[in-house]
């Protein structure tokens, strides 16, 4: 059985230094594979100075959580990682960092785009971009919804 961690927080994190961590004094992990999600200054067509992100607190954890251990069921993994920012971004901050270890590779790519396709649709997070034209709530995207299907 993996070890996980979730967390939400408002502070900035270094995805490198995540990373190392998770897989520090694991020798018998074979593979990390991390996604990282950063902040765009572009979403259609439209400039995005900044967003913020919001969430149910105690209610995207456990989300995140049940998402991770579907990946768990699925795959032999040695540990997860889920961070996601909450509050004001600016373009270029991470948002949000997957990261997985196993002993083998395919086991980590799958997982980690398991949990990312997942966390896009199942977790409550609702954003807030600034644009030119003001604020407005970002939709669900349709691509976002058939990339869960197909697990």
């Amino acid at each position: 059985m993996s070890h996980t961690q979730i967390r939400i927080q408002s502070t900035p994190f270094d995805p490198f230094a995540e990373q190392d961590e998770l897989r520090r004094g694991q020798p018998r992990v074979g593979a990390l594979v991390a996604f990282v999600g950063l902040m765009r200054d572009l979403n259609e067509d439209a400039n995005v100075r900044g967003m913020t992100l919001e969430h149910y607190p105690g209610m995207t954890e456990r989300a995140l959580e049940k998402i991770a251990a579907e990946a768990q069921r699925r795959w032999k993994l040695e540990g997860i990682r889920i961070l996601h920012r909450v509050g004001r971004l600016e373009p270029e901050d991470p948002i949000v960092l997957v990261a997985v270890t196993s002993r083998h590779r395919g086991d980590a790519f799958r997982a980690c785009e398991l949990i990312i396709d997942y966390l896009k649709t199942d977790a409550p997070f609702w954003k807030k971009e600034l644009t030119e034209t003001g604020e407005h709530w970002v939709e669900a995207r349709d691509s976002d919804g058939r990339a869960k299907v197909r697990w």
